[in-house]
């Protein structure tokens, strides 16, 4: 399989690469900069990407690696800081710049037969950098420049080696993909034949062949991730799979009942749900503090799920929804760990597995979601919009009862059920309905209320690290109110949240 490495320098957009890459055929993996140059040679990669990071490359305390990679052979591309690597490693000069650069800039191309400016005219680019190249190393040509930065681009193509002080994987940067594609085609010499139905018969013939005739625990809930591990489990080794299902009753209306129906009806395997929503609330009773529900709801669901494994007993393989993000964040290697993720479960010390298996931890959320459709899995799940791990517990503000529960998993039904009558899923996000700790006066049939508030949440993102809201239609937003008001009980009055993250969040609590 032909594959690119995105060395990581600590670029916030490492990610964002190897997706790129991706969107060609052609399989990427991030390694950190401390990976060795003997791993790398092993893995035989088509070509090398060094992202951008937030440090200067004369500053010795910053992430620098072995020259000698220079010499493989092996085409490098260096992004940003990588640029500046690059640069230093050959001995050019890096300098703090007078006049820094952030956002979009305009781009002179100096080099229009370079292979990496293949098609590519004078454009708008994106920078972010204080340093600079100020004098090219021996034997690299200046390719593109803007106004206050005289080095934009520069290369050795004798040697394969090119670079760019911009970011060519953000969608400001013009002609970024086209770059990115001239680089893994043009420079590389790969053929763009990673694809998922390949990935989908290669990972179930490697499950088959490491599990044999032992059982399978899958702990199922219903996301898109966990659900397109337990499709690919079942294709791989039918009923030898247990998904254990705990519906903890914090879930949207009918949705277990939905993920129950989805599993049994359309995969081999033993599904096991597990109805524990009293226990839960009787456990939640007199919690308001956001933290402390989810710790209660966390605790909870943890000693549910391993009881019923101890249930099903020692043995086998345990199996998550990791995907590769999950595996970055919770840091690899010598990487700085970023989060402990939800995907990756820490297990009670007498629960003793032969082995862990994660079949989708090479992939990203939209490449889960080709391969989950491809396996059959409903649009309606596979699309799952996020959803929060302790349910609609951080969507009731204040202390959760059933009839609050009720109530909210009414009006969410019905925002989502005109969201869709209006077409206006593909366009959002994320969106839902929170059930604040408030009640307000009202006139219903000439009569006083004083009943819930309801407050709908819609936003659009592209990476959820900040959102904006919705601009949902008036009329869409007024059939919501009416619906809700009118077909929910304990409901008179509807509000919709138009704050943007940040300064919000996209959750409530």
């Amino acid at each position: 399989m032909e594959k690119i490495l995105v060395l990581d320098f600590g670029g916030q957009y490492n990610q964002l690469i190897a997706r790129r890459v991706r969107d060609f055929n052609v399989y990427a993996e991030i390694k950190p900069y401390t990976v060795s140059l003997d791993e790398i040679k092993k893995e035989n990669y088509k070509g090398i990407i060094f992202t951008g990071g937030p440090n200067s490359v004369y500053d010795m305390s910053s992430p620098h690696y072995d020259k000698a990679i220079l010499d493989s052979g092996v085409p490098v591309l260096g992004i940003c800081y990588g640029c500046q690597l690059i640069c230093y490693m050959r001995d050019g000069k890096v300098e703090s710049a007078s006049t820094s650069e952030f956002g979009m800039i305009d781009m002179t191309v100096d080099k229009r037969e370079s292979l990496l400016f293949s098609d590519i005219p004078d454009s708008v680019v994106w920078m972010s950098h204080t340093d600079y190249i100020s004098q090219a190393p021996e034997g690299f040509e200046i390719t593109a420049h803007s106004d206050a930065c005289p080095c934009a681009a520069m290369e050795n193509p004798a040697e394969k080696i090119y670079a760019v002080q911009f970011h060519p994987e953000v969608t400001h940067s013009e002609y970024g993909n086209k770059l990115l594609e001239n680089f893994i085609f043009k420079i590389c010499g790969c053929s763009g034949d990673w694809q998922m139905e390949s990935f989908i018969d290669s990972t179930v013939n490697s499950l088959r062949e490491r599990i044999g005739d032992k059982k399978v625990i899958l702990g199922l809930s219903g996301g898109v991730d966990s659900s397109v591990a337990a499709a690919l489990l079942s294709k791989a080794v039918g009923n030898q799979l247990t998904c254990v299902f705990v519906d903890q009753g914090l879930m949207r209306k009918d949705e277990g009942d939905f993920v129950e129906n989805t599993f049994t009806k359309l995969f081999d395997m033993n599904f096991c749900r597990v109805n524990c929503g009293d226990e839960f609330i009787s456990r939640l009773k007199g919690a308001v503090d956001p933290e402390d529900k989810r710790h209660i709801i966390g605790d909870a669901f943890y000693e549910v799920f391993w009881n019923k494994v101890r249930e099903e007993g020692d043995g086998g393989f345990f199996a998550q929804g990791t995907i590769y993000p999950d595996c970055i964040e919770s840091g690899k290697g010598d990487a700085d760990k970023i989060k402990t993720h939800h995907n990756r479960v820490k297990m009670p010390e007498d629960i003793k597995f032969d082995g862990i298996i994660e079949p989708l931890k090479d992939l990203f959320k939209d490449e889960v979601r080709r391969v989950g459709e491809l396996l059959g899995i409903p649009k309606e799940l596979v699309w799952r919009q996020p959803f929060p791990g302790p349910g609609l517990g951080v969507r009731i503000i204040g202390e959760i009862t059933e009839e609050k529960i009720k109530v909210l998993q009414e009006a969410d039904a019905v925002f989502r059920d005109e969201i869709a009558k209006s077409g206006l899923e593909s366009e959002l996000s994320q969106y839902f309905a929170v059930l604040p700790d408030v009640r307000t006066v009202g006139v219903m049939g000439d009569h006083r209320t004083y009943d819930h508030l309801i407050a709908i949440r819609a936003v659009t993102t592209d990476d959820f690290m900040t959102a904006d809201f919705a601009r949902i239609p008036y009329d869409v937003l007024a059939r919501v109110s009416s619906r809700i008001i009118n077909e929910c009980d304990n409901v008179n009055r509807v509000v919709y949240d138009i704050t943007s993250k940040p300064p919000g969040t996209v959750e409530w609590e």
